[in-house]
């Protein structure tokens, strides 16, 4: 079953939508987390249920980050996407807090070239769990701020709130 609610956060409405897990700490696991005016953001669909109590668990740990208490999520993803966007989520669920990595270090990491760096990008920009798959630390390859589904504001503001620094030097 299709369970969603909407939260308050520093960056606006959140939108969560989950389905119900029996290994989920809180026994849902997450499907999207979404903001108002994402490109291809959720929007909830006849059928869903809206139950903000299977969400304690990630509400919790949603809060605690946005208050700097919390550096890693321990959530459970509802799976998706082509294996190749998968590649790139796993990438990105291993940036540090606080840290920032280029597209192309990305494109490294996975082992594709880096002319698949727009290849990269797109699926970065499919990434469908914002804030909690961090799509957020990654910046272009001279350290500006480059694409983020839910405008690059709230990159900015995410970014602030980690105090995030390039995690190599850009070299000169």
């Amino acid at each position: 079953m299709t369970v969603y609610t909407r939260i308050d956060s520093p960056l606006g409405e959140l939108l969560l939508v989950g389905e119900e897990s029996a290994t989920a700490k809180g026994g849902t696991a997450l499907a999207s987390l979404s903001m108002p005016g994402q490109k291809s953001g959720a929007v909830v669909q006849d059928g869903w249920v809206e139950d903000a109590g299977a969400f304690g668990e990630i509400i919790f740990q949603l809060r605690t980050y946005f208050e700097g208490g919390l550096t890693h999520f321990d959530i459970e993803y509802v799976g998706g996407g082509s294996e190749f966007q998968q590649r790139v989520w796993k990438a990105l669920e291993v940036i540090p807090y606080g840290t920032t990595v280029s597209y192309g270090e990305i494109a490294a990491q996975i082992g594709v070239s880096r002319v698949a760096v727009r290849a990269v990008g797109t699926a970065i920009g499919a990434n469908p769990l914002l804030v909690v798959r961090p799509c957020h630390r990654v910046i272009g390859a001279n350290g500006a701020l480059a694409g983020y589904a839910a405008g690059l504001e709230r990159k900015q503001r995410l970014l602030d709130l980690e105090n995030a620094r390039p995690a190599i030097a850009p070299s000169s």
